[in-house]
């Protein structure tokens, strides 16, 4: 996440600094910017983040950080205008912004090589204004990772054998709880606060995560002897990071013209998080990844996408992002039946 504040900080170093002006007569800048990491102040955005605010003085720019280990109060400070820009989940951020909020759609992504051609779409020019919802604007998507599916017995080897299990659900992402409804589950409402914690003493069968909280949150407690994960991703988990357009403009005016170099630059940074991530998957071990039948793929492919129209309709999903995620997967598989279709 925190390489976007970088691009934030460096734009705004920016705007006031030319080469032949002494940097003790730049206009200072002062901006608030709020921080989730879990870890709080021992996780590597914190450490991360004040660097980047250390640099940013030498050039007038004054960088207010503030840490957050509870994602929702994060999200709730910079509506209440407490901070001029923040870090969170692409599926918290639905609500500043549903188009973008919308990526991490049940099957939307299947494949790496899709979200980096997502991504890739995310910086042309047409695709900006979607970004946009009243003062907010979301300025950079990064990967996370693909969800996977964690169960504690390793019995529970297909969707169906998940009825009448309990399964931890975002409490503030309605449509995770219509889905495990609709597989005869019992969806247990959680935050990120608490979801790991409740796999891990048995309050719950099973979750959907990336393999970059396996360690962090140390799911491999939950998982046991007798769990698994399903090698199999349901979704790709991003982050986003919103400004609030609105009040940067009156100290950067020039904001959208810059925000176009801001996306070229950040896709070049992206090998970084593609890292992360491939490390993160390295570090699970591999006697939990459990490999399904092909057919059973198939057939939970076929299933997502009936999910994931009818959410659209109820409204969960942006119509406009399911069609750009539709015209990545056919772009890479365009002999697939769904692209002949009309439906997304």
């Amino acid at each position: 996440m925190m390489r976007w504040m970088l691009i934030l900080l460096t734009v705004l170093m920016a705007v006031h600094a030319e080469a032949v002006e002494p940097v003790s007569t730049l206009k200072p800048v002062h901006i608030k910017f709020c921080i989730f990491d879990p870890l709080g102040e021992n996780g590597d955005s914190w450490a991360n983040a004040k660097d980047l605010a250390l640099e940013a003085r030498k050039f007038n720019v004054f960088a207010d950080l503030k840490v957050y280990t509870d994602e929702g109060v994060a999200a709730e400070d910079f509506k209440a205008g407490q901070c001029d820009g923040v870090g969170i989940t692409s599926l918290r951020a639905r609500q500043f912004n549903h188009f973008i909020g919308s990526i991490d759609s049940i099957g939307g992504l299947t494949s790496y090589e899709d979200l980096r051609l997502l991504l890739n779409s995310l910086a042309n020019p047409k695709i900006a204004p979607y970004t946009i919802t009243g003062p907010y604007e979301v300025i950079g998507v990064v990967p996370l990772g693909a969800a996977y599916v964690f169960v504690n017995d390793r019995s529970i080897n297909s969707i169906e054998k998940a009825a009448g299990h309990k399964i931890a659900v975002m409490d503030y992402d309605k449509s995770q709880s219509y889905l495990v409804q609709q597989l005869g589950a019992q969806p247990v409402p959680s935050d990120i606060t608490n979801f790991a914690g409740k796999f891990n003493n048995g309050q719950v069968d099973i979750l959907v995560a990336p393999a970059i909280v396996y360690r962090p949150l140390e799911l491999y407690r939950g998982l046991g002897t007798q769990g698994a994960i399903y090698h199999f991703p349901i979704a790709m988990v991003t982050a986003s990071i919103i400004i609030n357009r609105q009040r940067l403009l009156t100290q950067v005016p020039d904001l959208d013209q810059r925000l176009g170099s801001i996306r070229d630059y950040a896709l070049k940074q992206d090998e970084r998080a593609w890292r992360l991530v491939d490390n993160s998957e390295a570090s699970v071990d591999p006697k939990y990844w459990m490999n399904l039948a092909p057919q059973d793929e198939a057939r939970y492919v076929s299933m997502m996408r009936s999910a994931r129209i009818q959410l659209t309709k109820m409204g969960f999903y942006d119509a406009h992002m399911m069609h750009l995620l539709k015209m990545v997967r056919c772009q890479r598989h365009p002999a697939a039946a769904e692209c002949t279709m009309n439906d997304e």
